[in-house]
């Protein structure tokens, strides 16, 4: 059967129309008006009344992308008409469109308002990263956004939001504000679909159901117009890549835009990009403390700081270790060392954020994830990796930008990278349980060739 007969890959709506279009072209590319004889034939067979026959305008929409209430029925009927009756290739569309429909439903369900959510206040140890952004913001009236990026649990929403907070009330009275909640990086569900925030925003901004047009890119041009010269600020949280976040920017000089993202948004060339790093000593003891809540041993500040270190300094790591310390008043500080904090962080809400992340990436390069974590230190070159990947160097250094880009590494220098420690935790668990046995020993000896040829000695670089 013909690849253009099996839609399986559409993800959306849009998609699963693209391949109806390849199909009616891979049938000779009858005419609409043939296709709507054929429905009409099928139909008349089945013994449906002649009312609910199609029009022929009515089959021509069914090739239109920007759909909002496809009918499936008519959909498939099509199909059959297009593939002459071949019920098996219409039950293979029919369990695609299935898909597609609960995809796009389950992207349709967007969590946007015009106020900001409550979030923690006082914001702990951000001051000067407020401060610029803040000060990117006022700049990027010039441009089209500021986007705050970060590994998970780092803090973006809290930052973002903090400083979003302070402009509005700074803002002239009136002054449109929009928060959406984008799921880009969501461990189960799709990615928020731009049309329907847009649809949302829409409301919010005062336009009726039937004004509102179909298609994102009718929706976008009638939301710009809405928000020119009205000062408004857009908070866009989660976001999953440029391509969502394009049609939510306002783009005009007067809006103030800010984005929250796990991936690195290289796409959008006029963004102002600033990354959001874990929090400074100080500060880290200081959440843990306060998470924690009051009590006597909190005065050994060199155990919190060891507990802290342990967690990378991580703002979601220190919160849940903090809120166990609560929790658990039978524990000591003596009872948090690293074999304990790491796994009960990951436990916790840790674990489930970093595969989130690590679920995005493609398949090789969440396997040097892995395969890194066999080296005993958190920092790591292109040599190395490419020794314990076995693969050529272009293909590595492709998998580690794909790393570098969801923040699961970071780029020390050039060809230099070092992996978070909780990310670092989180690829010990999964080597052993991803990678086979054997690849991870073809991994080791190639690994250890390598140090031997560069003159250290494999005891003092790889554990056995």
């Amino acid at each position: 059967m013909p690849q253009v007969l099996d839609p399986g890959a559409a993800r959306t709506m849009d998609e699963f129309i693209g391949e109806l279009r390849l199909l009616k072209a891979w049938a000779g590319g009858p005419s609409i008006t043939e296709i709507t004889r054929r429905v009409h034939q099928d139909w008349r067979r089945a013994g449906r009344p002649r009312t609910e026959w199609p029009a022929r305008s009515t089959i021509g929409n069914c090739f239109l992308p920007g759909r909002r209430r496809p009918n499936p029925d008519l959909l498939l009927a099509v199909v059959r008409a297009l593939v002459g009756g071949d019920e098996a290739t219409v039950a293979l569309w029919r369990q695609a469109l299935r898909t597609v429909l609960g995809e796009a439903e389950a992207a349709a369900r967007v969590r946007a308002c015009d106020r900001l959510p409550a979030g923690p206040s006082p914001l702990l140890g951000r001051t000067r990263a407020a401060s610029a952004v803040a000060a990117a913001l006022t700049a990027a009236r010039r441009s089209d956004a500021v986007v705050l990026e970060g590994t998970a649990g780092v803090g973006k929403t809290s930052l973002a939001l903090h400083v979003a907070r302070r402009i509005a009330t700074r803002s002239s009275t009136g002054a449109p504000v929009l928060f959406a909640r984008l799921r880009g990086s969501a461990p189960t569900g799709p990615a928020a679909d731009p049309a329907a925030v847009l649809e949302t925003f829409l409301r919010l901004l005062g336009v009726t159901g039937d004004r509102i047009p179909h298609g994102v890119t009718a929706r976008a041009a009638l939301y710009r117009q809405l928000l020119r010269d009205t000062d408004a600020l857009v908070v866009l949280d989660d976001a999953a890549d440029a391509e969502q976040v394009r049609p939510l920017l306002p783009g005009d000089p007067a809006c103030r835009t800010l984005v929250t993202s796990r991936r690195v948004m290289r796409a959008l060339p006029g963004a102002t990009r600033l990354t959001v790093e874990p929090l400074a000593p100080d500060d880290s003891v200081t959440l843990l403390r306060r998470t924690a809540g009051a009590d006597p041993l909190a005065t050994d500040t060199a155990a919190f700081r060891r507990i802290a270190a342990d967690l990378g300094h991580l703002p979601l790591a220190l919160t849940l270790i903090g809120r166990h310390m609560r929790q658990h008043t039978g524990w000591t500080l003596a009872d948090y060392h690293s074999e304990t904090v790491v796994p009960l962080a990951l436990e916790e809400g840790v674990r489930a954020a970093i595969a989130a992340s690590d679920a995005q990436a493609p398949p090789d390069s969440r396997k040097l994830l892995r395969l890194l974590a066999l080296h005993p230190l958190d920092r790591t070159d292109t040599a190395r990796a490419v020794a314990l990947a076995g693969e050529c160097e272009q293909a590595v250094r492709r998998h580690l930008d794909v790393l570098c880009a969801a923040h699961l590494l970071t780029e020390t220098g050039p060809g230099r990278f070092r992996m978070p420690a909780l990310v670092r935790a989180y690829a010990e668990e999964r080597v052993g349980l991803d990678v086979p046995a054997t690849s991870i020993r073809q991994a080791l000896c190639r690994v250890r060739a390598h140090t031997e040829a560069a003159g250290a000695g494999p005891a003092r670089v790889l554990a056995a």
